[in-house]
């Protein structure tokens, strides 16, 4: 009898907590469908999201709870509370994760992503939280918001100058909307083929970045905004022409979009711009005529000046200070390269900032010249450092991120095994306590084998992890040294070797040498806090290239204990040639020195650099153990230096056979140099 009240008790209870419940649910969804309801004010929405929210967190069930805060989430995004929609989705995805929802980790992470590429302008942060929507999205087999992460995380690659990377996600979010051939996916498609051309473009495929934009134009004429994303295919597809060479392709497309009435009107910043590459064209082309060329670029800077558009004034006096340079109106081509430079310091440009310096040190002399051509190899360095750096961790974190994915995967489902067998054994514990005792036992018996089993699937996979962990170190270990492999370590070792080499020498002569050798370490180690290469001098006109030169193989010949020759003759100009060549000769013959020093175990090195028939010949020829070029190309620093010569359209060779030395002898033109 006792046993019967009870259980009456307990049904009562529950049957009184149940009508409660459902009450309230009612409440909810009144709320939740108020809440979303396109036809209220985002105010009004907000307060229904709000009122939703918490009646789910008095019901306390968290699947209730995840979904008005979802609601929640998005009305505060709708009424631009941009910070308070980052602090909901943070707690939803805490959420999500709890429940093991897979749908709402995948949007969770689509929007924290959003948040931070939108609002933040952070891609280091977005490019992880889409790269998790992402592998959610492609479990649930969800392919349109798949696509849409790809060409989120495209985008971010192009930003961040990972052209492949980019090229690749694009092309699999444009294989995912060619298969679902649906009419209300062409915006998606028009602007995954903008960006497939303008990274093929960047990675000078010119003509598969043309096959992209023609694409991406005939979709523009079915969109609803039509003209100004033909516009923009149009501008786009005329760059490639240009890029590739076909001038006449390119100004027919700029003329057909300046011509038309409807730019000026309708999209003034666009017309400066297109009018700006419709005279650099011209001026690329040649055969112009100076005056209406002149005329041309003028009225793009007067436009984008009157407009205040600082990226398209920045374009405009650049180009114009080419033109004026070009025809030899230093006065004026200066003028525009310091307007350049002045405009590239305030927006974040940095291949503009970096293309005005080295404007800026063509143009000017000696000392200021000096000062603009260290900052700009100080900003170069360091952008490529950085570049190298981003690219790497974005590599890191979809390692890290399949790694999780994979260990998430294998945990769910030894959770899901570990909840059956719970299940099971609450249930045989249950049958067993009403049954007889002697099973219970013979089940915990059960129980105690299955813990020794998980236990020792678990040990495993500690082992197979940390198997990951010990390759993932080796490949950092690598990574750090390549970055170190240029000029650091080589003038570390030059300068350790000369104190060897007086370590026990007394006197004042040894003293005032360790000192000046100690100073050497400072000038080291002042180089790697600022992250900038060792050449702290810059490379002025005339014969002063030739005292830097001589110098360099003075100074490393000295640490490296080689014989050295250095001939070189007076007819080049160096006044003539430009910053950018020197630099690169300056480079190789400093790697060839480290090379010769590291592997040749050479006694002598000789150098010489001459003028035949309009070409610089440097050769460097040394007496060492030499190598099999067929076989050793592969080098760090033969790499550098084929990848020097090469940016200054010159060519190198490598003479050499094992026993008999080596000779690098390096050609470049002579003839179309300029300051």
């Amino acid at each position: 009898m006792k046993h019967l009240l009870f259980i009456f008790f307990i049904f009562y209870i529950v049957n009184v907590n149940g009508q409660s419940n459902d009450k309230l649910s009612d409440s909810i969804n009144y709320y939740r469908k108020l809440s979303t309801d396109e036809s209220e004010s985002p105010e009004s929405r907000l307060e229904s999201a709000k009122k939703a929210n918490k009646l789910a967190l008095e019901i306390k069930n968290d699947s209730t709870i995840l979904t008005t805060s979802r609601d929640l989430a998005y009305s505060h995004l709708i009424n631009g509370n941009f910070e308070t929609f980052k602090d909901v989705s943070l707690i939803n995805l805490q959420l999500a994760n709890k429940l093991e929802d897979s749908t709402a980790i995948a949007y969770t992470n689509k929007n924290l992503g959003w948040y931070y590429y939108q609002i933040k302008d952070d891609n280091t942060s977005a490019y992880p939280y889409f790269l998790k929507a992402l592998n959610y999205f492609d479990n649930l087999k969800i392919l349109k918001e798949k696509a849409e992460i790809l060409y989120s995380l495209a985008v971010i690659q192009d930003n961040e100058k990972d052209y492949l990377g980019s090229e690749q996600n694009a092309v699999e979010a444009l294989r995912i909307f060619n298969a679902t051939n649906k009419s209300n996916y062409g915006l998606d498609k028009y602007l995954v083929l903008n960006l497939l051309g303008s990274v093929s473009n960047k990675l000078e495929n010119y003509d598969k970045s043309i096959e992209y934009h023609k694409q991406a134009l005939d979709i523009s004429r079915e969109l609803k905004d039509d003209y100004n994303h033909y516009l923009e295919s149009m501008n786009n597809l005329a760059l490639p022409y240009r890029n590739k060479g076909d001038y006449s392709v390119a100004l027919n497309i700029y003329s057909e979009l300046i011509n038309d009435p409807r730019l000026k009107k309708e999209n003034i910043v666009l017309y400066s711009l297109i009018l700006n590459n419709y005279a650099f064209t011209k001026f690329l082309k040649g055969n112009y005529d100076y005056k209406t060329l002149e005329k041309d670029f003028k009225k793009a800077l007067w436009i984008s000046d009157s407009i205040e558009d600082p990226y398209v004034k920045l374009a405009s006096s650049i180009d114009l200070s080419k033109f004026y340079g070009q025809n030899q109106k230093k006065d004026s081509a200066l003028k525009y390269a310091k307007e350049s430079y002045r405009i590239s310091k305030k927006i974040p440009i940095n291949e503009l900032y970096l293309e005005s310096m080295l404007l800026l040190s063509d143009l000017t002399n000696e000392d200021e010249s000096k000062k603009y051509l260290k900052d700009y190899i100080a900003l170069s360095d360091s952008l490529l450092k950085k570049e190298r750096k981003r690219r790497n961790k974005f590599a890191r974190i979809k390692y890290e991120t399949d790694q999780l994915e994979a260990e998430n995967e294998q945990i769910s489902k030894e959770n899901f095994y570990l909840l059956i067998l719970s299940a099971g054994l609450l249930l045989t514990a249950v049958l067993v306590y009403l049954v007889i005792s002697q099973r219970a036992k013979n089940r915990k018996l059960k129980l105690i084998q299955v813990q020794q089993k998980a236990n020792e699937d678990i040990y495993n996979l500690m082992l197979s992890q940390q198997d990951k962990v010990d390759e993932a170190r080796t490949l950092e270990k690598k990574r750090i040294s390549e970055e170190l492999h240029d000029g650091v370590l080589g003038r570390l070792f030059g300068t350790r070797l000369s104190l060897d080499s007086i370590n026990f020498k007394d006197g004042k002569e040894a003293m005032m040498t360790r000192a000046n050798y100690i100073g050497q370490l400072k000038t080291i180690e002042e180089d790697i806090r600022k992250i900038s290469h060792e050449l702290n001098t810059d490379f002025v006109s005339g014969s002063g290239f030739m005292d830097i030169v001589s110098e360099l193989i003075e100074n490393q010949t000295k640490a490296y204990g080689l014989a050295y020759k250095f001939n070189y003759t007076d007819d080049i100009s160096w006044d003539s040639v430009s910053n950018k060549t020197k630099i690169n000769i300056y480079r190789i013959i400093q790697e060839s020195m480290q090379n010769i020093y590291k592997h040749a175990n050479a006694k002598a090195i000789k150098i010489s650099i001459s003028l035949e028939k309009d070409v610089i010949c440097l050769d460097i020829i040394d007496d060492g153990e030499g190598f099999d070029t067929s076989k050793s190309k592969k080098g760090i620093g033969l790499k550098n230096m084929t990848s020097r010569v090469e940016d200054i359209n010159g060519k190198i060779t490598f003479t050499s056979q094992s026993g008999n030395g080596t000779t690098v002898n390096v050609k470049i033109p002579y003839n179309n140099q300029s300051t």
